[in-house]
């Protein structure tokens, strides 16, 4: 076989392996045959136009090549993609989970939602039936007002007549603060003939009483007798430790010497005044015996005129009571 161009060898050896082997028959056979000097030109066109046909095919070969590349760059960073869009999906599907049962939660709140707007509903008709009623009372309230407008024109009414009524009160009020004044300095001219009259009255009662106690210092002894006292010494009023005692001596008693406190009272009823005699009397009792030692006292009160509750109260208290009538 006649050796072929170098050029055209080399543009052979960067086809494909299929297409090269058919070539390279295709001029083992052209060899082999004879064939004219025409059918030589027309051959040789024709492998000229086949070889450049070959030089479009060896560029679109390096194209492929090339674009081939190109894929397997764009495969390789296809599967890394897809390395993330795996990682994406799992978490896709994790997100689905979550949303899955965040649209069941979604649906249970939707169920209470739905309870809520139905008893909404009802509230919206009781309020509806409400503000029927408060319609009604807004429009009694509206009549009550009208009522309320008249009745503060009256009012008004009566106040003008009031001020009138209160500025003839007011020249009352002055003339009753005059004749108060004049009250006042007739009231105090009758306090200080009440005091005079009270000082006089408080002579008397001080004389009443020297008179009661002159005569029961006469009397006493024989009356004493009778409680079975027999008195040692003649009474006396006495100071002991600094308590005045209106009736003071010692007397015999069953053989046992005794002393006798007494005090005087003009009457002895139940008043707080007049109760304050027991007091009085147990005061002068502690003071004799601060004097004279734990001794036997006989307590005595002597009076014109003692009520019945008092003399059960002296009693129970072991105080001899003498009434004037006694003696």
């Amino acid at each position: 076989m006649q050796a072929i161009p170098l050029d055209l060898y080399e543009e052979l050896e960067a086809l494909d392996p299929k297409i090269k082997s058919v070539f390279l028959k295709l001029f083992d056979y052209l060899i082999k045959e004879r064939v004219t000097k025409d059918d030589f030109q027309r051959l040789t066109e024709k492998v000229e136009k086949l070889a450049d046909i070959v030089a479009e095919l060896v560029e679109a070969q390096k194209k492929t090549e090339q674009r081939v590349a190109e894929l397997a760059e764009a495969q390789k960073r296809t599967e890394e993609e897809l390395k993330a869009l795996s990682k994406t999906v799992a978490e896709l599907a994790e997100a689905q989970k979550r949303t899955d049962q965040k649209v069941a939660e979604l649906a249970e709140a939707q169920k209470r939602t739905d309870q809520k707007f139905a008893e909404l509903a009802e509230a919206q008709k009781r309020t509806e039936e409400e503000l029927k009623a408060l319609s009604k009372t807004v429009a009694e309230l509206i009549e009550a007002q009208k009522r309320t407008e008249q009745k503060v024109a009256e009012l008004t009414e009566a106040q003008k007549k009031t001020e009138e009524e209160l500025k003839a009160l007011s020249k009352t009020v002055a003339e009753l603060a005059e004749a108060q004044k004049r009250t006042e300095e007739e009231v105090r001219t009758l306090a200080q003939e009440l005091k005079r009259t009270r000082q006089d009255l408080g002579g008397l009662s001080l004389s009443f009483s020297y008179a009661l106690e002159n005569e029961a210092y006469r009397m006493l002894p024989q009356v004493l007798k009778r409680y079975g006292l027999e008195l040692e010494d003649k009474l006396i009023r006495k100071e002991v430790a600094g308590e005045e005692i209106n009736f003071f001596a010692t007397a015999k008693r069953d053989g046992e010497t005794v002393y006798i406190v007494g005090e005087t009272k003009l009457r002895l009823d139940d008043t707080k005044k007049r109760d304050d005699v027991f007091k009085q009397l147990e005061k002068k009792i502690s003071a004799v015996k601060k004097v004279y030692g734990d001794v036997q006292i006989v307590p005595l009160i002597v009076t014109h005129f003692a009520k019945e509750s008092m003399l059960k109260k002296a009693k129970e208290r072991g105080i001899i009571v003498v009434q004037s009538f006694e003696w």
